[in-house]
């Protein structure tokens, strides 16, 4: 069942996002080479507990971070450690904030120091392709509209959608209905409506888009060891349109 949120909880939601996005605008400054992900992390966590939130991704499913930190062909749920950042990797970094029983959920992808062409297109492409996205996401269309929008704009730039992991409803659960996939035909799914909120998140391969989880049981990669990345936003659903809520 797809919860429609009423204004009041958006706000709640929002001021949740809010904390995600400084989160995220931290991680940006952070990262370098020779820095842990465990360091970034931590000063997550600390951040979220310093704005009176918790990191919704610790302990979730017995996760055992704040944040995920996936590298290079790394696409999503990589776990923080001692690994250090080297020039010219990719990273990309989710953060999940509960803030009085709401959830935010952002991601983002960061390049250290000097990165090749190929990894800086894609991390562009991977962000038009959310912000393409949103602007799919309208009162009376259809859920796949958003999905058509990603796969359509990545497809033109020649890059590939992973499939196997997909956007989901939010807001007093981290992953409510619907499921959000970044794929597929326009016009079909769930009728949009003023009130959803919605995590949407495009996870682009600059190689195939089949993944393979690692023997960690939560790190998630390309099959072809091509580079991936990934952006997120929490977005509500007006009358007059989408409302990022993962923004400062």
């Amino acid at each position: 069942m797809i919860r429609i949120k009423s204004p009041g909880e958006i706000e709640a939601m929002r001021r949740a996002g809010r904390i995600a996005a400084a989160v995220l605008q931290e991680m940006k400054q952070m990262v370098r080479a020779g820095i842990t992900t465990a360091a970034l992390d931590k000063k997550a966590e600390q951040l979220i507990r310093k704005a009176g939130a918790e990191p919704a991704f610790l302990g979730y499913h017995n996760f055992p971070a704040s944040i995920c930190a996936s590298i290079n062909e790394e696409v999503v749920h990589g776990i923080p450690g001692l690994r250090k950042l080297k020039e010219g990797d990719i990273i990309s970094i989710d953060v999940g904030v509960r803030l009085h029983g709401y959830y935010g959920d952002a991601a983002a992808t960061f390049a250290v120091g000097e990165i090749s062409p190929l990894a800086a297109r894609l991390i562009e492409v991977t962000r038009q392709s959310l912000y393409e996205a949103i602007k799919a996401m309208r009162v009376g269309g259809r859920l796949s509209d958003i999905s058509h929008a990603v796969e359509s704009y990545v497809t033109l730039n020649r890059f590939s959608v992973v499939r196997d992991y997909v956007g989901h409803g939010i807001g007093i659960e981290m992953h409510e209905d619907p499921q959000v996939p970044n794929f597929g035909p326009p016009g079909r799914g769930p009728v949009l409506q003023k009130g959803m909120v919605l995590a949407i998140e495009p996870m682009v391969n600059a190689g195939g888009w089949e993944v393979e989880v690692l023997p960690d049981q939560w790190t998630v990669v390309t099959k072809d060891r091509s580079l991936s990345a990934h952006f997120e936003h929490t977005v509500a659903l007006g009358e007059d349109g989408p409302e990022i809520l993962t923004v400062l």
